[in-house]
């Protein structure tokens, strides 16, 4: 995708080829591509068409229905925050008094639309001409052009005096390759500038990898990660006056959920208990496993391994729940016997500390029956372990 490109889709003509190529998503490419040269798109237009209409269908999971109205790019797309995150996120900054805004590095701008959304003046700033153009063209779309606007140029050339607050999603893919990089001193803006806006700017959030060491985390910051159903999709900073805990993590089904602590807490240890918790990989990379420990009155049976036990089932968002029924040490000759023998024929694997593989051990079992079981390959007191339960609904 190039600026024309981009332009000629934003004419009556490149609208009436996404309205087309819409209708053609989910089919076969090479069809659609010829459907719409048939009736009468020229190729160029119709590949970017076809690119945007398929873009646009794999962004409804984070966009919703909004996102039949955006211009994205693949690496956009994969970088850009969930709506669900970025609209409680503006919510925050709304609450903490925050009424203009610089998105350094704003990409598509999914956080700053949601920013603007809660009312706040936000200004993008974007090193990629094509990714800019297609944020304004956002904006533009969602009718919010007068609250957010975006230039092309160097984050780290903004005045930031100008607003009351930063955000900063660093680039964390490898321009020309996509490729992701794991290292935040090779982020773009770079990590020091990253993080010496805190010393700048008293309100400052910056988005990162939910990977992230937290040997890196500047020092009086809050420090959020946060999932979705299940899914680890990233981390944040919260500095200056807007850290209010040490740790946090949140957690959505439906609604949100917020466990905090200091993140260095750790969690007592004791023999295997009857239920077993395995917490969600935001309370676990947020390092509150003890915090949740506390709420469940439950503990480690390693102290390595993020596994919690109980005697009692207590419906929390912050874990899944398994009804144990066998703690066996590891031995694949006797699990298949025992399995054979209560005639399971399917199996959910869960690990943590365990070198095996799900699948070369599902193999390995040869099931036939037609019960089901969930298994866990653990260490309990260092020992290689595996438990045989079912799921607590």
């Amino acid at each position: 995708m190039d600026l024309d490109q981009l332009a000629a889709l934003r004419t009556p003509e490149g609208s009436a080829a996404l309205t087309a190529a819409a209708e053609l998503t989910g089919g076969d490419p090479l069809t659609a591509a010829s459907a719409l040269r048939a009736a009468g798109v020229p190729p160029t237009l119709a590949a970017a068409a076809l690119t945007q209409a398929e873009l646009r269908h794999r962004a409804v999971g984070k966009f919703g229905a909004a996102a039949a109205g955006m211009f994205l790019t693949r690496p956009g797309l994969e970088q850009a925050t969930r709506r669900v995150v970025a609209d409680r996120r503006a919510a925050r900054l709304s609450a903490a008094g925050v009424r203009t805004l610089a998105d350094l590095g704003c990409g598509l701008g999914a956080d700053a639309l949601a920013a603007a959304r809660a009312g706040i003046r936000v200004y993008g700033v974007e090193a990629d001409p094509v990714t800019a153009a297609m944020a304004a063209a956002n904006a533009a779309a969602a009718g919010l052009a007068d609250l957010f606007t975006v230039e092309c140029g160097d984050a780290t050339a903004f005045d930031v005096s100008r607003v009351d607050a930063v955000f900063c999603d660093p680039a964390r893919r490898a321009t020309g390759t996509g490729r992701r990089i794991f290292d935040p001193r090779a982020y773009s803006p770079p990590w020091d500038f990253v993080t010496g806006l805190a010393e700048r700017v008293p309100r400052t959030v910056v988005k990162v990898a939910p990977g992230l060491d937290h040997a890196l985390i500047p020092a009086g910051a809050e420090a959020e990660w946060v999932s979705v159903d299940g899914d680890l999709v990233e981390a944040a900073l919260w500095c200056g006056e807007l850290a209010e805990v040490p740790r946090r993590a949140s957690v959505y089904r439906r609604e949100i959920h917020q466990l905090t602590g200091s993140g260095d807490t750790e969690a007592p240890v004791a023999p295997a208990r009857r239920y077993l918790y395995d917490p969600d990989p935001a309370v676990v990379r947020a390092h509150l496993v003890a915090e949740l420990a506390t709420e469940l009155d439950a503990s480690l049976a390693d102290p390595s391994i993020a596994y919690l036990y109980a005697d009692q089932p207590t419906r929390t968002p912050y874990a899944r729940c398994l009804e144990i029924t066998d703690v066996l040490p590891f031995s694949l000759k006797r699990l298949r016997a025992l399995l054979r023998e209560r005639r399971v024929g399917r199996v959910e694997i869960l690990k943590r500390g365990s070198a095996l593989t799900p699948e070369q051990l599902r193999r390995d079992l040869r099931l036939a029956g037609d019960q089901a079981a969930s298994l866990v390959l653990t260490r309990v007191a260092g020992a290689p372990t595996v438990l045989i339960g079912q799921p607590v609904v």
